[in-house]
Formats: structure tokens, C-alpha cells, sequence
């Protein structure tokens, strides 16, 4: 049975009820929610274009683990970095001071636990943006597609900002001319390619399997609970996944399990009104909006 917009009259409550959490919170928000056991479907928007910010890391992860699969990567391959030479974030490698050596496998639990946009350009620079798109379009996600790596995405902000990104809390006028913001011009996907994908990883169609399951480990270990798993406080549910931010953006792709081996993909991206850098009703609404349509999902 499906519950997709277009699908079974018995969903448009829950997406009814979906869309006053996003206009509560005001944001705009497009979501898709998949049984991996059912096939079940919950969306709101759910093939509209997002940009995806570092929710595309996890399109990096799955192509690294392809690739290993296929002996054109060395998982314990050493990595070095050096300050200097290191994409800026807020988290990871970019805070250290000193070099580090680290393995491909370690640089990419660096990007998807703490989403570290150094790690992640190092193993962009090894694997290409059109690596990353080939993987993608092989699992059949055609409108998944890699246009920049971090460091491009983030001096483009500064570069449209005129180096002032610090206006962007206050400016709207600023915030628009952002090309991040843009899905035709930035990395981009739709709520349900992301499902999918996350669908391939959990069901050892991404990769391999024993590499499928390192990467549902790593997923398992993301340090923010602040959005989709806001939503599932409960002890014995586990939720995993991979956020992306940017001005006005909240996002996050993941994947919900029950202790009666429920399974749920669960893509969310929102878009505030609002300029400012801080959003906990959109934190807040990503988590309410899952668990609305999970909800329903078991309740099909």
C-alpha cells in the first residue's frame, strides 16, 4: 500500500497534520517516510528538488564504500592534513592545530558523526564529485547530484555574502542571493531519493554487506539528537542519520528502528522564513514531522 501525495486518502491526515508542524515552526518543510518492510509511504513535497547541505555526505559515504568494494579505494589508506590546507567548519579537523594522520575508514566517520567538512573534502578530492554522481545514478537516483565540494559550497557563501557572512542573521536581501540555497545550483536530491538511498544501505543494496553494515554503525553514532531523534525518545528505539545546515536550512536523512524490527527511512529538509542562525522550532519540527509519519506508517 502506498501513502505518497498523490496516494491512499487515508495519508492526507497525516499530511495535513505534517504541514501544520512546519507552518507552526515556520519553516517550509518537504518530507518523505518509507516501510522498508511494506513499502508504505508517507510524503509532503516528497520529489521536490532540496538543496542538501551536508546531508550529501552521506552520498560521499555510500560511493567510498562502493568503491572499496570494487579495490579502487584502500579503507586503511593514511591520510594526512595539515593546518592551513584544511576546509573550515565548525567541528572535526578543521579545529586542530597540528597535522593528523588518519585512515580513509576514519576520515569518514569524521564526516558523518560530526559532519567534518575537512574530512569530507579529503575524501572528495580522492573520490570526485562525478564518482560521487556515478554511484548515485547507478542506484537509480537521478536527481541526486553533486555540483561542489565543502570548501566550494562554503566560499561561495562568502562570496555572495561579500564577506560578510555575519549580516546573513539579519539580512533576508543578503540570505536570497545565496546560490547554496539554490537546488539548481547547489548539491541537491529530493526527500525521496534520500529514502531510498538510505533504503539501499539498510537492505545491502548500496555495497556490500559487511561494508553496509560499517556504514549503519557510523550512522548510528551522529552526536546531534536535536532533530530527528527528538522525535523518537525512547529507549529502545534507534535512529540514525546525517543532518545538513546551512543559512535558513535544516535537514536531516535517516533511519528509524523498533525493537519489532520496524524499519523507517525518514528524509526531512525545511527552509526558515526567518533569517537567524539559531532555529529550534525548525530543529524541533524535523523530529515532530518523523514521527508524525511514522506514526501512521505503523498504523497502515
Amino acid at each position: 500500500m502506498s501513502a505518497s501525495d498523490e496516494g491512499a486518502p487515508r495519508a492526507a491526515g497525516v499530511r495535513s497534520r505534517i504541514r501544520s508542524v512546519f507552518t507552526d515552526a515556520g519553516v517550509t518543510g518537504w518530507m518523505h517516510a518509507l516501510d522498508l518492510g511494506s513499502g508504505a509511504e508517507v510524503g509532503v513535497g516528497a520529489d521536490t528538488a532540496v538543496s542538501t547541505a551536508s546531508v550529501h555526505k552521506l552520498c560521499l559515504a555510500v560511493t567510498v564504500q562502493r568503491l572499496a568494494d570494487e579495490g579502487r579505494i584502500d579503507l586503511d589508506e593514511q591520510v594526512e592534513s595539515v593546518p592551513g590546507d584544511r576546509t573550515p567548519g565548525p567541528t572535526g579537523l578543521a579545529m586542530l592545530r597540528g597535522p593528523v594522520r588518519m585512515s580513509v575508514r576514519d576520515l569518514l566517520a569524521m564526516a558523518l558523526t560530526v559532519s567534518d567538512n575537512a574530512a569530507a573534502d579529503l575524501l572528495i578530492d580522492r573520490v570526485g564529485l562525478a564518482g560521487m554522481n556515478e554511484a548515485m545514478h547507478a542506484l537509480g537516483l537521478r536527481r541526486t547530484v553533486a555540483v561542489q565540494a565543502m570548501r566550494d559550497l562554503i566560499a561561495s557563501v562568502d562570496e555572495d555574502s561579500g564577506g560578510d557572512t555575519a549580516r546573513l542573521a539579519s539580512d533576508p536581501a543578503l540570505l536570497a542571493r545565496l546560490r547554496v540555497l539554490d537546488p539548481a545550483r547547489a548539491n541537491r536530491s529530493t526527500p525521496r531519493e534520500m529514502t531510498r538511498l538510505l533504503a539501499a544501505v539498510w537492505r545491502d543494496e548500496a555495497c556490500s554487506p559487511d561494508r553496509a553494515r560499517e556504514l549503519r554503525a557510523v550512522l548510528g553514532l551522529q552526536v546531534w539528537p536535536h532533530r530527528l531523534t527528538s522525535g523518537f525518545p525512547f529507549d529502545d528505539v534507534r535512529v540514525y542519520g546525517k543532518t545538513g545546515t546551512l543559512p535558513t536550512l535544516r535537514n536531516e536523512a535517516g533511519l528509524v528502528e523498533y525493537p519489532d524490527g520496524g524499519r523507517y527511512a525518514v528524509a526531512v529538509f525545511t527552509r526558515a522564513a526567518r533569517p537567524a542562525a539559531r532555529q529550534p522550532a525548525a530543529d524541533a519540527a524535523i523530529g515532530t514531522a518523523a514521527r508524525l509519519a511514522v506514526r501512521a506508517l505503523r498504523a497502515m
